[in-house]
């Protein structure tokens, strides 16, 4: 699990079928102070998350393919969940 911030949407013309239906997310993975980090991940939506929006990510292609009940498919990461209020183990809130 990784928890990261949606920059904004992708957009495609052509794509896998599996992503028929589906929004995909482009999200700055964030570090343990809460600061956008120097990685990003191409998520699926799952929740109706926005740009802005804080969020918590399935990274394991396994266990996403399981929440769309598939055995196979060209999925790694999944927005499960979106964060109202985090903090670290430094004790900082974000």
């Amino acid at each position: 699990m990784k928890i990261a911030r949606v920059r904004g949407n992708v957009v495609s013309t052509i794509n896998h079928p599996f992503f028929d239906g589906h929004r995909l997310l482009v999200c700055d993975v964030l570090d343990d102070s809460g600061a956008v980090g120097e990685k990003y991940v191409i998520a699926v939506d799952t929740v109706e998350a926005g740009p802005g929006d804080t969020v918590l990510l399935l990274d394991e292609g396994t266990s996403s393919r399981q929440i769309f009940g598939i055995a196979s498919g060209p999925i790694r990461t999944t927005i499960v969940g979106i964060v109202d209020d985090w903090s670290s183990a430094a004790g900082e809130s974000s």
